[in-house]
């Protein structure tokens, strides 16, 4: 059960009205609208808690306190609170929470949106929010009505008594003068009306007609537009440049050096890109502009080739060197797998705006007080002066944690004295990018003839996710009385540790956690050319699932052992893990295979939550083709099943399009691919059919955006081996 904070009206009005306005929730997107508290005691609203205001109108607002990315969050934290509230989900009007602590994940300790936490933290939280709420309504009503609250019901936002049928918004001025309860009973789950059951997304409308606005939608008086040249391999610096031709063009107002690069203004995006093409510009380049991708597997080679003596040791139990004497069968792979960008179909963006002392942000972004923090400090504002306004986010998977381009749009703004929209390309964020780490694994294992893992010994090989992760994030975070000489050298220290002595859980996961071992290690050797890294949908998941069920596949094989029940055999400390195996054993065993057709299973537990998937695969003429895929989720409790079916249809797809496709090559540190003629997605004709079965345990809901990815690339690898008997260790997956 995660920690969660149980807010009273009292504490929220209270820690509202501190700071004149630190805490924005009601706010025009289109610029100039109300930035006032919006959860106020006035008369005609009743604002019981940090996420719910109630009107005499009957109006439910909801400020939405984690961002909505496509994964679903805006409908499910909705359902909670209608849920025990009794109003229908889709009768909400979602609005974004502004900045504040009472937004803050309690898995992250801050305001952010991330590692599929959204649901899974906040559970039990909203459920309360709402049946708090409905107790006070209930309490009002009764006082109003002279009847006991026990003679009184409620079903969609109304109190029921006898045969009156009466909207909550006749009781809500009562209800604000009195003192909500902390822990109303919640419901049964055999009373949930709307959790578990599937229904529309409550931002379906909105997004299939357009009116919903994300970042690049926003637009304000005298917005000009930059666009920004920076350095073709990253760290690089400007050595020199000439703005006079660049000036020329007709529209461009401003040419101004800041920290990433040079941006070119204009009140027009494309005078401003015409702008750019035509800025001369001469780079400091830094030690990546050497690297070329087959140094990176060669350093890479080189560093696991010395392992034994230098590599650091993430988690390690029993006796290796008894656990291999033990087995009868040893198998020993080099897996590989490549940087990755994050490709959002929506580009990086952010509007600043600084007026008399005070700052605006536009963005849509896995903070919204990351980007406040930012703003602050690149405009010498204190934080409180600064409001965050965020948005719908055109996808993420990672990449809107990093918010390099709101620091570009803070600089700009400041230097022209005009509100600024930075706008990346997509060749931008791909080629000046943050990036899913490279890696090179190796996995060594014995087993035994009846099928016991005797001994597991796994090593990886590359940059660190955490560190870079760290640097972005704590200029945002941290009071702006924090200098950057104090933050460097804070990084500075984490990175050395990271690279020293201690391993980086990110870049490990999932390489020795879910199967019964008689002995196990885990091994890490940092090598970092210097290309930024970040976080990547599903994390090192993402890769490590690839070696670790790859191998699990190669150890049933060399056993001679169905794959499926040599799992199953190994996974008796995993009971949870287990029976989805077996559930997507038993499914598999009832499948019709077309002649030419074959298929590979793979399991894998991330994000709290277990997932097996089933690839059906044929190969022809040197390509493979995914036809079918079958997903077994546990999630604990779906609380909208058709939302979770989309997110493991949408994470195959994703893990599929890296699986067949996915590679980022650097050539003398630039990356060679630049958009989606080299770089490709998933096309329709590649796209499989998928089917998503959930099970349904009863637990509290886990986490539901990344789970679904890892098992898809080794289930298709595995698949092609039972097809050609080519076992493939290299993404993407190509045959020989």
């Amino acid at each position: 059960m995660s920690q969660h904070t149980t807010l009273t009206r009292r504490h929220f009005l209270k820690t509202s009205s501190i700071a004149g306005g630190g805490l924005v929730v009601g706010f025009s997107l289109m610029g100039c609208g109300d930035t006032s508290p919006a959860l106020r005691s006035a008369e005609g609203t009743m604002a019981p808690n940090a996420f719910l205001q109630i009107g005499t109108d009957n109006t439910v607002t909801f400020y939405c306190p984690r961002d909505e990315m496509g994964q679903g969050a805006s409908t499910g934290l909705a359902t909670l609170i209608a849920e025990e509230l009794d109003v229908a989900p889709w009768h909400f009007d979602v609005q974004w929470a502004g900045v504040h602590p009472d937004y803050n994940n309690p898995d992250f300790g801050v305001q952010g949106t991330g590692g599929s936490t959204s649901l899974k933290a906040h559970y039990e939280q909203l459920r309360q929010v709402g049946a708090n709420t409905r107790a006070v309504i209930i309490e009002a009503a009764a006082g109003l009505l002279g009847v006991n609250a026990s003679q009184l019901s409620t079903d969609d936002g109304h109190v029921i008594s006898g045969s009156k049928r009466l909207p909550y918004g006749d009781f809500v001025n009562a209800a604000a003068l009195l003192q909500a309860p902390e822990q109303a009973p919640l419901k049964p789950p055999h009373g949930f009306k709307y959790i578990g059951k599937d229904f529309s997304r409550i931002d379906a409308m909105a997004k299939a007609t357009g009116t919903a606005e994300f970042g690049i939608d926003v637009d304000i008086e005298n917005l000009h537009h930059a666009v920004v040249k920076r350095c073709p391999v990253a760290g690089g610096t400007v050595a020199t440049y000439d703005a006079t031709a660049a000036l020329a063009v007709a529209g461009v107002s401003d040419v101004v050096e800041i920290g990433s690069g040079i941006a070119v203004v204009a009140q027009k995006y494309w005078a401003a890109k015409k702008g750019l093409q035509a800025l001369e510009v001469q780079w400091q380049m830094p030690k990546l502009a050497s690297v070329s991708t087959a140094d990176v597997k060669r350093d890479y080679q080189a560093a696991l080739g010395v392992a034994d003596d230098q590599a650091l040791i993430g988690s390690e139990a029993g006796d290796l060197e008894q656990g291999f004497a033990e087995a009868d069968h040893i198998v020993e792979g080099e897996y590989w797998a490549p940087y990755l960008a994050h490709a959002p179909m929506e580009p990086m963006n952010a509007i600043v705006r600084i007026e008399n002392g005070e700052a605006d942000v536009w963005t849509g972004s896995q903070g919204v007080g990351a980007a406040q923090g930012l703003v602050a400090r690149y405009a010498g504002l204190a934080k409180e002066n600064v409001r965050s306004h965020n948005t719908y986010l055109g996808g993420a998977f990672g990449r809107r944690g990093t918010l390099t381009h709101v620091i570009e749009a803070t600089q700009v703004a400041v230097a022209t004295g005009k509100p600024i929209q930075v706008l990346w390309s997509r060749e931008d964020d791909l080629q000046s990018g943050v990036y899913r780490p490279a890696s090179l694994m190796q996995v060594k294992a014995g087993v035994t003839d009846e099928g016991k893992i005797t001994a597991w010994q796994a090593t990886r090989v590359g940059g660190n996710i955490s560190p870079e992760t760290m640097a972005n994030m704590m200029p945002a975070l941290l009071p702006t009385a924090v200098g950057d000489g104090t933050i460097d050298w804070v990084v500075g220290l984490a990175d050395s540790a990271f690279k020293g002595w201690v391993v980086d859980g990110s870049s490990v996961e999932g390489l020795a956690e879910d199967y019964d071992t008689g002995s196990h290690q885990v091994r890490h050797t940092t090598v970092d050319h210097g290309l930024p890294l970040t976080f990547w949908r599903s994390v090192g998941h993402s890769y490590t699932a690839f070696a670790k069920e790859t191998a699990i596949d190669e150890l049933a094989a060399r056993a001679d052992i169905d794959p499926v029940a040599f799992r199953l055999k190994n996974l008796t400390q995993n009971p949870r893990l287990q029976n989805v195996v077996r559930l997507a054993g038993e499914h598999m065993q009832q499948m019709q295979v077309a002649p030419g057709r074959a298929l590979g299973f793979a399991a894998h537990h991330s994000f709290a939550t277990d997932v097996a998937e089933i690839a059906e695969v044929s190969v022809s003429d040197g390509k493979i083709h995914v036809h079918r895929v079958v997903c077994v989720v546990d999630c604990g409790i779906a609380v909208n099943p058709d939302v979770v079916r989309a997110q493991m249809e949408g994470a195959v797809m994703y893990g599929l399009t890296a699986a067949l496709h996915g590679n980022l090559e650097l050539e003398k540190g630039q990356v060679v691919e630049s958009n989606f003629h080299n770089y490709p997605i998933l096309r329709m004709d590649e796209a499989p059919e998928v089917e998503v079965i959930i099970v349904d345990s009863g637990t509290s809901p886990t986490g539901v955006g990344e789970p679904g990815l890892p098992p898809i690339a080794p289930a298709v690898a595995n698949a092609v081996f039972a097809a050609t008997g080519q076992r493939l260790r290299s993404l993407p997956l190509q045959l020989a």
